[in-house]
């Protein structure tokens, strides 16, 4: 006995299998008809073409920082100060947070968080000052990790901007 006629019950026939879409719905749509792709495509093209960046946020309340990627920057600032959902747990504990460096001109987001790796793993690795446990001591030490990480990369194409607070 084969092993499809044993499990026939449980095998979908391919004329019940559901199809995207037929040919005379989509060519009916006033998008299609003009050419321009269904709205689920120009969303999923909308987000390949957005320009990724990385970025540096200060806690104004504890000498803390955060390394992050993201395409739309204010409203992920808005969600690690807990104004909108989806902050990162990490930094919950040092709202407000403000903006210290933003890197931008990433091709993708596969370089992007590249960048974003390198940045944190020098930070981690390199050895801290003890002597002075303030604001200033943090972003120095992130502001020379970044600069190893310019070169261990390729960065001609990015625009690094340092933000005061």
């Amino acid at each position: 006995m084969s092993l499809s006629a044993t499990f026939r019950a449980t095998k979908i026939p391919r004329t019940a299998l559901p199809c995207k879409a037929a040919p005379s719905t989509v060519s009916a749509s006033p998008a299609s008809a003009s050419g321009d792709p269904p709205s689920e495509a120009a969303a999923k093209k909308k987000k390949e073409a957005a320009a990724w960046c990385v970025y540096l946020i200060a806690s104004s309340q504890v000498p803390r920082t955060y390394v992050g990627v993201t395409t739309d920057f204010p409203r992920r600032l808005r969600q690690h100060n807990g104004e909108l959902k989806g902050g990162a747990k990490a930094s919950s504990a040092g709202r407000p947070w403000n903006l210290a460096c933003l890197v931008e001109g990433f091709v993708n987001r596969s370089e992007a968080c590249e960048f974003e790796s390198r940045w944190k793993n020098i930070s981690k690795k390199m050895t801290r000052k003890r002597g002075e446990p303030g604001m200033n001591a943090v972003l120095q030490h992130r502001e020379v990790a970044l600069s190893r990480v310019k070169s261990f990369l390729d960065c001609s194409h990015l625009s690094i901007k340092w933000h005061s607070s």
